[in-house]
């Protein structure tokens, strides 16, 4: 699930912060990949996901990371095999996209979709899927739109919890 709580009303010091840098998580920052998805997931703009997944998939997620070694943000990319269309590329999913509230409103999401993007086409995916219960706007302004879910990975958009009313959104790579 990807989504965005409320911006904070800026702060001076925000706005001079260096940019992050991005990387792939390591299974050792599993833990601080707990506690910023935190705040999302008891508002419940995320799913909970164990200490173990994240150790487990941390080659999943790209996190951007400030100079002082905090963790700003983080998505998690999934890729799926080729459908059953002949010639069919990969697809990838993304998830767990959230920045820190400190950090919002500061790039930093633009830096990471950036970021997982460029990983995308690296990897030569046809498409990219995601599920928002936020507005979208950073989706829609890298070119996502409304998407079917029965168009993307049938495992992943089975696993979308219709309760959540999540947006599935995709793009061309």
């Amino acid at each position: 699930m990807t989504t965005a709580l409320p911006r904070p009303a800026p702060e001076a010091q925000a706005f001079r912060a260096p940019a992050p840098s991005v990387r792939f998580a390591r299974a050792e920052d599993a833990g601080r990949l707990v506690a910023l998805s935190g705040p999302f997931v008891r508002a419940g703009a995320l799913r909970e996901r164990p200490l173990s997944l994240y150790a487990a998939h941390a080659g999943d997620f790209l996190v951007a990371e400030s100079p002082g070694g905090r963790l700003d943000g983080c998505v998690g990319l999934t890729v799926y095999p080729a459908g059953p269309v002949p010639g069919g590329a990969p697809t990838g999913v993304l998830y767990n996209f959230c920045v820190a509230e400190r950090r919002q409103g500061c790039g930093v999401g633009s830096v990471l979709l950036s970021a997982a993007l460029a990983l995308a086409r690296s990897r030569s995916l046809g498409a990219l899927f995601t599920a928002t219960t936020g507005d979208g706007r950073l989706f829609e302004r890298y070119g996502f739109g409304p998407a079917v879910p029965s168009t993307a990975p049938r495992s992943w958009a089975e696993s979308l919890d219709p309760r959540r009313g999540a947006r599935v959104l995709a793009r061309a790579v």
